[in-house]
């Protein structure tokens, strides 16, 4: 296994897979702590461990980061990927500090690059400093995040509450420099995290270079792009599945509420959750939700949202967000179960996750991609059901994604 890679949420697993395998790598995402027939792994270059671990405590996180660790090593990785979001969500109490904490204990690495930028999608680091587009990380929409909202902007001192680790910052200039200057100020570095200004993709491609002897690398999926497959590396396809298509959306991002919006307009039908009667009835609205789905026609774009616009963002409410999550899961299980729906776009990565482990999916055959940091792959239930599944972080993909996304599928 040439990459074993942790990522902290499941859409940010298969952003970081869909980016290996562009790379040309057969990539594969493992479904947190299930077991996966190891003969279905034998000819991956690259395994993400799915987990939901970005907003768990961070004890919780760090070890279910180490059973992954453990899982990856164990199956022969040569090197080990800490994924997390492009817009280092997170809080002072982690998760990002205390997982490289305890996954460069594991392994006893010293170092390792912290590398967010992804240009293609607005995400850059200039001077330390994290932008989402032209806006500072806190001007942009992650500062309203209902569970991690991001209030600063300079990525030293999101990290420093979360680890006692020294951290160093590395100027553009120095990457701009080359590969050969640039690893060795990662080389000279105080051990510990190494901040490195990425503004385009080459200056990731420089990175990723530059840091190709360190055991451990960590940042978003862009820098993945930088490393090279291993020769006789070939990319995997997905089987034909089913017509039936729908869009759940936990996510409240910008990002998101344009595309609901292109929907909209371009005649999808458009539903939005009760969030009251998501708390206080579950049961009662997933089913509401699922009749009202099969309601619709057989070529209708069904999309299930929470958010549609600021105002209904309840801020800080972590029942409401979770009482979502489990509706939405609850809506894609019974559908599919059904087979009403054989193709389900998500939107959100907590969401993602609760789906995702509401089917009782094991293993992801990453597919083509749909956008950066965006693709379609294919799954079994658990109870033996085909279902093609597009994860997507909030903030990526284009506007039309919900209604354009479905060509790419045979």
């Amino acid at each position: 296994m040439h990459i074993g890679a942790v990522a902290d949420d499941f859409t940010g697993a298969t952003d970081l897979a869909t980016t290996l395998r562009e790379r040309g790598m057969r990539a594969a995402v493992v479904i947190e702590d299930r077991p996966v027939d190891p003969a279905l792994l034998a000819d991956a270059d690259a395994v993400v461990v799915a987990l939901k671990t970005r907003t768990a405590p961070a004890a919780d996180a760090v070890a279910a980061s180490l059973r992954a660790v453990e899982r990856l090593v164990d199956a022969g990785a040569e090197r080990l990927y800490v994924k997390y979001c492009s817009t280092f969500d997170s809080t002072d109490e982690g998760n990002i500090g205390p997982v490289l904490d305890a996954v460069l204990g594991r392994v006893r690495a010293d170092r390792t690059v912290v590398v967010p930028s992804f240009p293609a999608n607005g995400r850059t680091v200039r001077d330390g400093l994290l932008y989402v587009g032209d806006d500072l990380l806190e001007d942009s929409s992650m500062r309203h995040h209902p569970l991690t909202p991001m209030t600063r902007s300079r990525l030293r001192d999101i990290l420093a509450p979360q680890t006692d680790a020294a951290i160093t910052e590395i100027p553009l200039r120095v990457v701009r420099e080359g590969v050969t200057p640039l690893r060795a100020a990662i080389d000279a570095a105080q051990p510990g995290y190494l901040i490195v200004d990425a503004v385009t993709d080459a200056d990731l491609d420089a990175i990723a270079a530059a840091s190709s002897h360190l055991r451990v690398l960590s940042g978003g999926a862009a820098l993945a792009a930088g490393i090279d497959a291993p020769a006789g590396a070939v990319a995997g396809t997905l089987d034909p599945i089913g017509p039936g298509r729908l869009v759940v959306c936990g996510s409240a991002s910008r990002k998101t509420r344009a595309q609901l919006a292109h929907a909209e307009a371009a005649g999808a039908d458009l539903r939005r959750v009760d969030l009251d009667r998501a708390v206080a009835h579950p049961d009662d609205e997933a089913a509401a939700l699922a009749a009202w789905v099969r309601g619709l026609s057989a070529d209708a774009v069904p999309v299930i949202y929470s958010v549609g616009e600021l105002a209904d963002i309840r801020v800080g409410s972590a029942d409401v967000s979770t009482a979502v999550e489990d509706v939405l899961a609850s809506v894609v299980s019974q559908l599919v179960a059904s087979e009403d729906v054989h193709r389900v776009i998500v939107a959100g990565g907590e969401t993602s996750g609760a789906v995702v482990q509401r089917l009782g999916v094991s293993l992801l055959e990453i597919g083509p991609q749909l956008a950066p940091g965006v693709c379609w792959s294919g799954a079994s239930t658990a109870d033996g059901r085909r279902v093609a599944l597009a994860l997507k972080s909030g903030n990526f993909g284009a506007d039309d994604l919900f209604t354009a996304a479905w060509g790419v599928l045979a």
